[in-house]
Protein backbone atom coordinates (compact mmCIF):
# COMPACT_ATOMS: atom_id res chain seq x y z
CA UNK A 1 0.00 0.00 0.00
CA UNK A 2 2.30 2.40 -1.17
CA UNK A 3 0.07 5.10 -1.05
CA UNK A 4 -1.39 4.53 2.44
CA UNK A 5 3.04 4.40 3.37
CA UNK A 6 3.43 8.20 1.67
CA UNK A 7 0.85 9.71 3.79
CA UNK A 8 1.86 7.97 6.93
CA UNK A 9 5.54 9.34 6.31
CA UNK A 10 4.61 12.69 5.83
CA UNK A 11 2.15 13.04 8.45
CA UNK A 12 5.10 12.34 10.30
CA UNK A 13 7.59 14.31 8.84
CA UNK A 14 4.98 17.22 9.50
CA UNK A 15 5.18 16.14 13.10
CA UNK A 16 8.86 16.03 13.50
CA UNK A 17 9.20 19.98 11.98
CA UNK A 18 9.13 22.80 14.08
CA UNK A 19 7.64 25.92 12.78
CA UNK A 20 4.53 27.98 13.09
CA UNK A 21 1.70 26.41 14.82
CA UNK A 22 -0.89 27.99 12.29
CA UNK A 23 1.70 26.81 9.10
CA UNK A 24 1.52 22.94 10.94
CA UNK A 25 -2.16 22.93 11.28
CA UNK A 26 -2.97 24.22 8.12
CA UNK A 27 -0.41 21.98 6.60
CA UNK A 28 -2.28 19.06 8.61
CA UNK A 29 -5.77 19.88 7.42
CA UNK A 30 -4.40 19.50 3.98
CA UNK A 31 -3.01 16.16 4.68
CA UNK A 32 -5.65 14.64 5.78
CA UNK A 33 -8.52 15.92 3.71
CA UNK A 34 -5.95 14.55 1.01
CA UNK A 35 -6.53 10.96 3.23
CA UNK A 36 -10.42 11.47 2.16
CA UNK A 37 -11.43 11.96 5.78
CA UNK A 38 -13.56 15.40 4.18
CA UNK A 39 -13.51 18.88 5.14
CA UNK A 40 -15.71 19.21 8.19
CA UNK A 41 -14.47 15.94 10.32
CA UNK A 42 -10.95 17.22 9.24
CA UNK A 43 -11.49 20.59 10.48
CA UNK A 44 -13.54 18.68 14.11
CA UNK A 45 -10.19 16.68 14.44
CA UNK A 46 -7.72 19.76 14.20
CA UNK A 47 -10.00 21.50 16.50
CA UNK A 48 -9.43 18.71 19.13
CA UNK A 49 -5.60 18.68 18.56
CA UNK A 50 -5.16 22.25 19.08
CA UNK A 51 -6.89 21.81 22.34
CA UNK A 52 -4.75 18.94 22.83
CA UNK A 53 -1.55 21.01 22.19
CA UNK A 54 -1.86 22.49 25.48
CA UNK A 55 -0.47 19.49 27.18
CA UNK A 56 0.97 17.33 24.48
CA UNK A 57 4.20 17.75 22.87
CA UNK A 58 4.10 17.06 18.72
CA UNK A 59 5.08 13.51 18.98
CA UNK A 60 2.02 12.93 21.49
CA UNK A 61 -0.44 15.10 18.88
CA UNK A 62 0.79 11.99 16.77
CA UNK A 63 -1.36 9.55 19.26
CA UNK A 64 -3.90 11.89 19.74
CA UNK A 65 -4.73 12.04 16.21
CA UNK A 66 -4.90 7.73 16.13
CA UNK A 67 -7.01 8.15 19.04
CA UNK A 68 -9.71 10.39 17.22
CA UNK A 69 -9.82 8.41 14.38
CA UNK A 70 -10.58 5.19 16.03
CA UNK A 71 -13.62 7.10 18.12
CA UNK A 72 -16.24 5.14 17.11
CA UNK A 73 -15.01 3.05 14.59
CA UNK A 74 -16.62 -0.61 14.64
CA UNK A 75 -16.95 -3.18 12.84
CA UNK A 76 -20.37 -3.44 11.53
CA UNK A 77 -22.17 -7.17 12.46
CA UNK A 78 -25.12 -8.08 10.16
CA UNK A 79 -25.84 -11.16 12.82
CA UNK A 80 -26.79 -13.40 10.00
CA UNK A 81 -28.45 -16.41 11.86
CA UNK A 82 -27.61 -19.93 10.08
CA UNK A 83 -30.48 -21.56 11.10
CA UNK A 84 -33.01 -19.23 9.29
CA UNK A 85 -32.85 -17.76 6.02
CA UNK A 86 -30.98 -14.58 4.78
CA UNK A 87 -31.00 -12.38 2.50
CA UNK A 88 -28.37 -9.89 1.52
CA UNK A 89 -28.36 -7.33 -1.09
CA UNK A 90 -25.31 -5.87 -2.54
CA UNK A 91 -25.36 -2.10 -3.60
CA UNK A 92 -23.54 0.24 -5.25
CA UNK A 93 -22.37 2.06 -8.30
CA UNK A 94 -21.09 0.51 -11.31
CA UNK A 95 -17.57 0.02 -11.22
CA UNK A 96 -17.00 -0.70 -7.43
CA UNK A 97 -16.35 -4.49 -7.55
CA UNK A 98 -19.99 -5.07 -6.32
CA UNK A 99 -20.19 -8.57 -8.17
CA UNK A 100 -16.71 -9.68 -7.40
CA UNK A 101 -17.34 -8.84 -3.98
CA UNK A 102 -20.55 -10.38 -3.36
CA UNK A 103 -18.65 -13.87 -4.78
CA UNK A 104 -15.95 -13.37 -1.94
CA UNK A 105 -18.69 -13.26 0.55
CA UNK A 106 -20.08 -16.30 -1.03
CA UNK A 107 -16.93 -18.26 -0.55
CA UNK A 108 -16.19 -16.27 3.37
CA UNK A 109 -20.07 -18.10 4.30
CA UNK A 110 -19.09 -21.44 2.15
CA UNK A 111 -16.19 -21.56 4.74
CA UNK A 112 -18.24 -20.17 7.77
CA UNK A 113 -21.42 -22.04 6.74
CA UNK A 114 -20.74 -25.22 4.75
CA UNK A 115 -24.15 -27.06 5.61
CA UNK A 116 -26.73 -23.75 5.31
CA UNK A 117 -26.95 -23.45 1.21
CA UNK A 118 -25.94 -20.45 -0.79
CA UNK A 119 -28.18 -18.69 -3.72
CA UNK A 120 -26.55 -16.30 -5.75
CA UNK A 121 -28.95 -13.76 -7.77
CA UNK A 122 -28.32 -11.58 -10.92
CA UNK A 123 -30.20 -8.79 -10.12
CA UNK A 124 -27.77 -6.50 -12.38
CA UNK A 125 -30.45 -7.46 -15.18
CA UNK A 126 -29.12 -4.02 -17.08
CA UNK A 127 -25.66 -5.09 -17.98
CA UNK A 128 -25.24 -8.45 -19.24
CA UNK A 129 -21.91 -8.55 -18.47
CA UNK A 130 -22.96 -8.71 -14.29
CA UNK A 131 -25.06 -11.66 -15.15
CA UNK A 132 -22.23 -13.41 -17.08
CA UNK A 133 -19.75 -12.56 -14.04
CA UNK A 134 -22.13 -13.86 -11.71
CA UNK A 135 -22.83 -16.28 -13.39
CA UNK A 136 -19.47 -17.63 -13.85
CA UNK A 137 -18.60 -17.12 -10.10
CA UNK A 138 -21.07 -19.35 -9.24
CA UNK A 139 -19.87 -22.24 -11.27
CA UNK A 140 -16.91 -21.78 -9.89
CA UNK A 141 -18.00 -21.83 -6.14
CA UNK A 142 -20.32 -24.89 -6.46
CA UNK A 143 -23.39 -22.39 -5.97
CA UNK A 144 -26.61 -22.31 -7.03
CA UNK A 145 -27.93 -18.96 -8.87
CA UNK A 146 -31.27 -17.75 -9.83
CA UNK A 147 -30.76 -15.24 -13.37
CA UNK A 148 -32.94 -14.20 -16.46
CA UNK A 149 -32.06 -12.25 -19.15
CA UNK A 150 -30.71 -8.92 -19.81
CA UNK A 151 -33.17 -6.12 -19.29
CA UNK A 152 -35.48 -8.66 -17.47
CA UNK A 153 -37.25 -7.21 -14.09
CA UNK A 154 -34.79 -7.49 -11.43
CA UNK A 155 -37.45 -7.47 -9.03
CA UNK A 156 -38.83 -10.99 -10.52
CA UNK A 157 -35.50 -12.33 -9.93
CA UNK A 158 -34.47 -11.23 -6.14
CA UNK A 159 -38.80 -13.22 -5.94
CA UNK A 160 -37.85 -15.87 -7.83
CA UNK A 161 -34.27 -16.36 -5.74
CA UNK A 162 -36.07 -16.37 -2.34
CA UNK A 163 -38.39 -18.33 -3.07
CA UNK A 164 -36.55 -20.76 -4.75
CA UNK A 165 -34.19 -20.79 -1.32
CA UNK A 166 -37.24 -20.83 0.72
CA UNK A 167 -38.42 -24.15 -1.00
CA UNK A 168 -35.47 -25.99 -0.71
CA UNK A 169 -34.12 -25.14 2.43
CA UNK A 170 -31.39 -22.71 1.33
CA UNK A 171 -29.88 -20.25 4.21
CA UNK A 172 -28.62 -17.82 1.98
CA UNK A 173 -29.17 -15.56 -0.49
CA UNK A 174 -27.01 -12.89 -2.04
CA UNK A 175 -28.21 -10.83 -4.47
CA UNK A 176 -26.42 -8.43 -6.76
CA UNK A 177 -28.08 -5.39 -7.61
CA UNK A 178 -27.49 -2.91 -10.80
CA UNK A 179 -25.66 0.63 -10.01
CA UNK A 180 -26.23 2.83 -12.97
CA UNK A 181 -25.96 6.49 -11.63
CA UNK A 182 -26.82 8.51 -15.27
CA UNK A 183 -30.54 8.10 -13.80
CA UNK A 184 -30.46 8.39 -10.42
CA UNK A 185 -34.35 8.27 -10.22
CA UNK A 186 -34.60 4.57 -12.18
CA UNK A 187 -32.09 3.18 -9.80
CA UNK A 188 -33.62 4.96 -6.44
CA UNK A 189 -37.19 3.40 -8.01
CA UNK A 190 -35.70 -0.08 -8.63
CA UNK A 191 -34.01 -0.57 -5.42
CA UNK A 192 -37.03 0.38 -3.27
CA UNK A 193 -39.04 -1.97 -5.33
CA UNK A 194 -36.68 -4.95 -5.28
CA UNK A 195 -36.54 -3.63 -1.29
CA UNK A 196 -39.89 -3.85 -1.18
CA UNK A 197 -40.08 -7.24 -2.58
CA UNK A 198 -37.74 -8.64 -0.19
CA UNK A 199 -39.60 -7.71 3.26
CA UNK A 200 -43.04 -8.90 2.05
CA UNK A 201 -41.38 -12.29 1.28
CA UNK A 202 -39.50 -12.21 4.59
CA UNK A 203 -41.38 -10.45 7.25
CA UNK A 204 -40.08 -11.61 10.57
CA UNK A 205 -38.97 -15.30 9.25
CA UNK A 206 -35.78 -14.03 7.88
CA UNK A 207 -32.88 -12.32 8.22
CA UNK A 208 -32.67 -9.38 5.42
CA UNK A 209 -29.58 -6.89 5.04
CA UNK A 210 -27.96 -4.62 2.81
CA UNK A 211 -24.26 -4.26 2.18
CA UNK A 212 -22.98 -0.99 0.04
CA UNK A 213 -19.88 -1.79 -1.24
CA UNK A 214 -17.72 1.50 -2.33
CA UNK A 215 -14.74 1.94 -3.97
CA UNK A 216 -11.65 2.71 -1.81
CA UNK A 217 -10.12 5.02 -4.67
CA UNK A 218 -13.20 7.43 -5.10
CA UNK A 219 -12.45 9.63 -2.22
CA UNK A 220 -15.63 11.74 -0.80
CA UNK A 221 -17.76 10.78 -4.02
CA UNK A 222 -18.07 7.45 -2.14
CA UNK A 223 -20.02 9.25 0.86
CA UNK A 224 -22.40 11.03 -1.50
CA UNK A 225 -22.66 7.27 -3.14
CA UNK A 226 -23.61 5.82 0.48
CA UNK A 227 -26.20 8.97 1.01
CA UNK A 228 -28.49 7.80 -2.06
CA UNK A 229 -28.32 4.22 -0.83
CA UNK A 230 -28.79 4.80 2.65
CA UNK A 231 -31.68 7.71 1.75
CA UNK A 232 -33.12 4.70 -0.48
CA UNK A 233 -32.99 1.80 1.09
CA UNK A 234 -30.98 2.02 4.39
CA UNK A 235 -27.93 0.42 4.26
CA UNK A 236 -26.76 -1.97 7.31
CA UNK A 237 -22.31 -2.22 6.68
CA UNK A 238 -20.18 -1.27 4.31
CA UNK A 239 -17.65 -3.05 2.10
CA UNK A 240 -14.60 -1.34 0.74
CA UNK A 241 -13.69 -2.66 -1.96
CA UNK A 242 -9.91 -2.04 -3.89
CA UNK A 243 -8.40 -1.04 -0.39
CA UNK A 244 -4.98 -2.81 -1.87
CA UNK A 245 -4.45 -0.04 -4.17
CA UNK A 246 -5.74 2.89 -2.34
CA UNK A 247 -3.90 5.77 -1.05
CA UNK A 248 -7.50 7.27 0.68
CA UNK A 249 -9.37 4.76 3.05
CA UNK A 250 -9.91 7.34 5.43
CA UNK A 251 -13.28 7.92 3.85
CA UNK A 252 -14.38 5.37 6.54
CA UNK A 253 -14.33 7.53 8.96
CA UNK A 254 -16.77 10.46 7.47
CA UNK A 255 -19.07 7.51 6.12
CA UNK A 256 -19.26 6.66 9.91
CA UNK A 257 -19.64 10.09 11.80
CA UNK A 258 -21.85 11.58 8.95
CA UNK A 259 -24.45 8.44 8.62
CA UNK A 260 -23.75 6.33 10.97
CA UNK A 261 -22.10 3.33 8.92
CA UNK A 262 -19.89 0.97 10.14
CA UNK A 263 -17.36 -1.19 7.62
CA UNK A 264 -17.59 -4.98 7.63
CA UNK A 265 -15.60 -5.79 5.44
CA UNK A 266 -11.95 -5.06 3.32
CA UNK A 267 -11.92 -6.28 -0.39
CA UNK A 268 -7.85 -6.05 -0.84
CA UNK A 269 -7.30 -8.22 -4.13
CA UNK A 270 -9.54 -10.06 -6.81
CA UNK A 271 -9.19 -13.86 -5.38
CA UNK A 272 -12.04 -15.05 -3.38
CA UNK A 273 -9.34 -14.96 -0.54
CA UNK A 274 -9.06 -11.33 -0.75
CA UNK A 275 -11.87 -10.17 1.84
CA UNK A 276 -10.93 -9.88 5.48
CA UNK A 277 -12.97 -8.34 8.46
CA UNK A 278 -12.86 -4.88 9.47
CA UNK A 279 -10.52 -4.03 12.02
CA UNK A 280 -10.74 -0.33 13.85
CA UNK A 281 -7.52 -0.74 15.05
CA UNK A 282 -5.76 -2.00 11.96
CA UNK A 283 -7.31 0.11 9.51
CA UNK A 284 -5.93 3.03 11.58
CA UNK A 285 -2.72 1.86 12.32
CA UNK A 286 -2.39 0.92 8.15
CA UNK A 287 -3.78 4.57 7.23
CA UNK A 288 -0.89 6.25 9.81
CA UNK A 289 2.01 3.88 9.09
CA UNK A 290 4.66 4.98 7.24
Amino acid sequence: MAGKKRFGLRLRELFSLGGQEDDFYEELEDLLIEADLGASVTMALVDHLRESRRSRDREGLLQALRELLLDGLAPAELNLDPQRLNVVLFLGVNGVGKTTNLAKCARWYQREWPQAGILLAAGDTFRAAAVEQLSLHAERLGVRIVRQGTGSDAGAVVYDAITSAQSRGERLVLADTAGRMHNRADLVRELEKIHGIIRKLTGSEAVYRKILVIDGTTGQNALRQAELFHEAVGVDAVLLSKYDSSARGGVLVPLQRSLGLQCGWLGTGESYEDLRRFSPEAYVDDLLAP
